[in-house]
């Protein structure tokens, strides 16, 4: 039976989903014909809630309990249901509930540490290098420097849009992030660490900005207007889906995955560094992360095993304490 206005809304209503997707645009951003950068978000969100409102669609929110809640994950986790997914739907449901709370018609809400799952790790996706050209290939001419800065240098797609011809060294080949889409500081002090950039790269990007001023931004349309991260993030979506993946003998590959982002660049990146021999701190410092915890979290799985290493330095220890016996034992002989 439908809820009166009087009665609340159920859990999971429109108002919610709406609340849990966020504004339908940013404010301050110019209109665009491309699609707002929370359509993923969004997106997101109507899928989170449709699965919630299958459990809870017909409940008055006022009667959720902490136990309703922790039985519900435990049934989503027995169901099979990978854990990161399970936790991205409580903290979804959380959302709502804060909300309810925020509007009066909760007083407090269900949703705490205690009924959280745990979050779960997903493995970062490594793109192959056959995988990472065919997306190149396939994209928008203007926009194949971007991919490039992704898989060489490791920049973040708002920082892509917010890097200017003057934030790159042409002459010692350093990229120097300053600013992020659209012209904001950068989130951290570790962001602005400059890039060690490689000389191809470097040409690359100065065959694509000839006759830019210094004041230009590097990826930008035809009329020099500053692409925005959405406007990316859909190449990359539609490029991944029309690119013709083959291998260097032309033996048609596998293809990205759905779930394939711009952001995958920077761990195909990340495992270039580490596949010649760069070791965790230069990898976090690549990468500017704020700790190398940050970065052996994301890719320790990456870093060759080392079993047959340490048993060769303890061993050479051994052995040679070993040589060392037997040689004086025999002298004692004679």
């Amino acid at each position: 039976m439908a809820l009166s206005r009087a009665e609340g809304p159920r859990c999971g209503s429109r108002a919610e989903a709406c609340r849990a997707a966020g504004p339908s645009r940013p404010r301050g951003r110019p209109r665009s014909s491309a699609p707002p950068p929370t359509t993923v978000r969004r997106r997101q969100a109507r899928t989170h809630v449709a699965k919630i409102k299958e459990t809870f669609g017909g409940r008055k929110l006022r009667t959720l309990k902490p136990s309703d809640v922790k039985a519900w994950t435990g049934a989503l986790a027995d169901g099979g249901a990978e854990a990161s997914y399970v936790y991205a739907l409580h903290r979804r449901l959380s959302q709502i509930l804060t909300d309810a709370v925020l509007d009066g018609i909760l007083a407090r809400n269900p949703c705490s540490r205690r009924t959280a799952p745990p979050a779960g790790k997903q493995r970062a996706f490594i793109a192959t290098t056959d995988q990472m050209w065919a997306l190149h290939d396939a994209m928008p001419e203007h926009l194949r420097p971007a991919i490039l800065l992704g898989a060489f240098s490791g920049l973040r797609v708002a920082e892509v849009c917010g890097l200017r011809v003057a934030d790159v060294d042409f002459l010692r080949a350093i990229i120097n992030p300053a600013v992020q889409y659209p012209d904001e500081d950068l989130k951290t002090d570790e962001s602005k660490t400059p890039i060690p950039a490689a000389r191809e790269l470097v040409e690359a990007l100065s065959g694509s900005i000839v006759d830019r001023p210094a004041s230009a931004w590097i990826i930008a349309d035809e009329a020099g207007e500053q692409t925005g991260p959405w406007q990316i993030q859909r190449a990359v979506r539609a490029a991944r889906e029309a690119a013709t993946y083959k291998d260097a003998e032309g033996n048609e590959i596998e293809g990205l995955p759905e779930e394939f982002r711009f952001h995958d660049l920077r761990h195909y990146y990340a495992s270039l560094l580490i596949s010649e021999g760069a070791d965790v701190k230069v990898v976090q410092a690549r990468l500017r992360h704020a700790s190398a915890k940050t970065t052996l979290d994301t890719y320790a799985h990456l870093w060759p095993d080392t079993e047959e290493s340490t048993r060769a330095a303890t061993g050479k220890v051994l052995a040679a304490r070993v040589d060392s016996s037997r040689a004086s034992s025999a002298r004692k002989r004679s």
